[in-house]
């Protein structure tokens, strides 16, 4: 199934179902009215929803309407919980060494993850609000996972059967306030303002035999200002699945319903193994600038590229095999914070 929030005005939304195709919705509040509420009782509520899922793609539900993509939120606009993983270690690599550091050996076997802010993510079409180009403003295509409730110290197998929705995330980042944070020896705080997810959030069924091992096996269609700027495969060089993610989160604390977790900057090597190539050169590409300018230090010994500037724009989207897109498009302009 599919589903998305409409924004009525009020903090959580109205909880929409959403056709396969993306063309129609119907409200469903006599099941909930939220998607907060739905996950919060999915076990119950979710399978009530299948018959009219199918008749929403069959073209029979009498009172479906046409969807507005314009009109919605990010599925959860605000969540008990927000932990994004770094489940993609060649973008942990690139960015070490492009500083000279040396990657940890623990890297490959406990996953890095940090504590989000998740009272205020952006709707997919709204502005991302900065007050400084000076911050280095960039943004990061990733997965992400929404659970139901989660015990504690689940194993990963157990994990998995906790997930009941994926969708995409711009994980926005202000590149120039991360050393400082980091310096302080206590975590990212000002450099990660609010993120933005995809339109609409999906059953991992939806995905068919892309949902394989925890991961989402398509490319990750990433446009910045018109432009294709990369593609990277999400499946093959995320090396802790999504239940591992999820059981890394859970390790000595439960994860209530609605807990989003992150899979980190979806990224690639060079098919020879070395940092992967732009577009332009035959590469996949990338899904944050940061990185792009890592693999020109590494390379060149200089950075070309800048961050992001006030007008720029932003599209994060994913296609199935036939083309259609899964979640919609997360589609943002950059924008001063007036004086």
């Amino acid at each position: 199934m599919k589903f998305a929030t409409y924004q009525d005005g009020s903090r959580d939304g109205t909880l929409l179902l959403v056709s396969r195709d993306l063309t129609r919705a119907v409200k469903v509040a006599d099941v909930a009215t939220t998607l907060q509420a739905l996950l919060e009782d999915w076990t119950s509520l979710a399978p009530g929803l299948e018959q009219r899922y199918a008749a929403l793609n069959d073209g029979t539900l009498t009172d479906a309407f046409a969807l507005e993509s314009q009109a919605l939120h990010s599925p959860l606009p605000r969540s008990y919980q927000w932990a994004d993983g770094s489940a993609y270690l060649n973008h942990v690599q690139l960015v070490r060494q492009a500083r000279g550091a040396e990657m940890p050996e623990t890297f490959w076997h406990d996953p890095l993850m940090y504590q989000g802010g998740s009272d205020s993510f952006l709707a997919p079409s709204a502005d991302i609000v900065c007050v400084s180009e000076e911050h280095g403003i960039d943004f990061e295509g990733e997965i992400a996972v929404i659970t139901d409730d989660v015990p504690m110290h689940v194993s990963p197998e157990q994990a998995e059967d906790h997930i009941r929705l994926l969708m995409l995330v711009n994980d926005v980042s202000l590149r120039g306030l991360i050393p400082g944070e980091l310096a302080k020896g206590f975590g990212f705080f000002q450099a990660k303002p609010s993120s933005s997810f995809s339109p609409i959030a999906v059953t991992p069924d939806e995905l068919g035999d892309a949902w394989q091992e925890g991961r989402v096996h398509l490319p990750l269609s990433v446009h910045l200002n018109g432009e294709k700027f990369g593609e990277p495969e999400s499946g093959p060089d995320m090396i802790f699945s999504f239940p591992q993610l999820v059981a890394h989160a859970a390790k000595t604390r439960p994860l209530g319903a609605g807990a989003i977790i992150g899979s980190g900057t979806v990224s690639n090597p060079g098919k020879d193994g070395g940092p992967g190539k732009p577009i332009s050169e035959g590469g996949v590409g990338y899904s944050c600038l940061a990185e792009v300018r890592m693999v020109e230090k590494i390379l060149f010994d200089e950075i070309r590229t800048p961050f992001m500037r006030f007008g720029d724009r932003i599209r994060i989207e994913m296609y199935d095999r036939d083309g259609q897109s899964i979640f919609g498009a997360i589609d943002q302009q950059v924008t001063q914070l007036d004086a």
